[in-house]
């Protein structure tokens, strides 16, 4: 932990000495829900729909990190739930290619679980919100993306199952 009880990264994110180096924040939501024993998670194509993603974007300054996940997840996904205050884990994400302006760009995104409650159907065209097992969301995040992305989105999943597990053993005492 670093200064005022942050991570080290969510200091480097927010540090307003390392601005011009900092990577720039979104916001996810990742969204599941349980089936019996097992949790199945949700995603979304990307905008331009050749690979999955969990809903996410920018941050906004009227609404806290948590609440801007959740608006995500509505806006592209067409879904409600309860959402956790604070985020589970940090990711690197890049978007765009090499070869079109303004390239790869890299991003930090902050990723808030949410426990899907009401799923509406009304969401942003072409992103075919559809549920996954956790082994199958890691082999659909993985494709198309560099090894190290794939890695990133992968331990995703990794850590809400973990993170999930811990919750429900800590309910059940």
């Amino acid at each position: 932990m670093g200064k005022a009880g942050i991570s080290i990264e969510e200091w480097q994110v927010a540090s307003p000495r390392l601005s011009r180096f900092a990577l720039p924040l979104q916001v996810a939501a990742v969204c599941y829900r349980r089936q019996g024993q097992a949790i199945e998670f949700l995603l979304v194509n990307t905008n331009g729909g050749g690979k999955w993603t969990f809903p996410k974007g920018d941050p906004e300054p009227s609404m806290s990190h948590s609440h801007a996940a959740e608006r995500e997840a509505w806006e592209e996904a067409g879904v409600r739930g309860h959402i956790e205050p604070r985020h589970f884990h940090l990711y690197l994400h890049s978007k765009g290619v090499f070869w079109k302006p303004p390239g790869v760009r890299e991003f930090v995104i902050k990723a808030f679980l949410m426990e899907v409650d009401l799923i509406d159907g009304s969401h942003e065209p072409e992103r075919n919100p559809t549920w996954f097992t956790a082994d199958d969301a890691k082999k659909t995040l993985a494709k198309g993306r560099e090894v190290k992305y794939a890695r990133e989105m992968q331990a995703v999943i990794d850590r809400a199952v973990e993170h999930l597990g811990a919750a429900k053993a800590m309910a059940a005492r």
